[in-house]
């Protein structure tokens, strides 16, 4: 990456139960959710963040900011 540019999610892939299991980057790395996770805590990833949950894990979401159309579960499958 050059110039300081952090990597976005591109594209998501789910399990059966409609939950996100990898994530496409925009270089094209794809990521199993615990890299994602580390990578986003890490400040690798825009768009982003992680957040604890009430079951105590911690997840990643979306940064809040009211364009709902990059959401993440409003992004395309790869």
């Amino acid at each position: 990456m050059t110039g300081g540019e952090r990597e976005h999610i591109v594209a998501v892939q789910k399990n059966g139960d409609g939950d996100l299991t990898s994530f496409k980057t925009s270089s094209g790395r794809v990521l199993d959710y615990q890299t994602a996770l580390q990578e986003v805590q890490a400040g690798q990833i825009a768009g982003v963040n992680a957040f604890k949950g009430r079951d105590g894990e911690t997840y990643i979401r979306g940064d809040a900011d009211g364009d709902p159309t990059n959401n993440l579960d409003q992004l395309p499958m790869f």
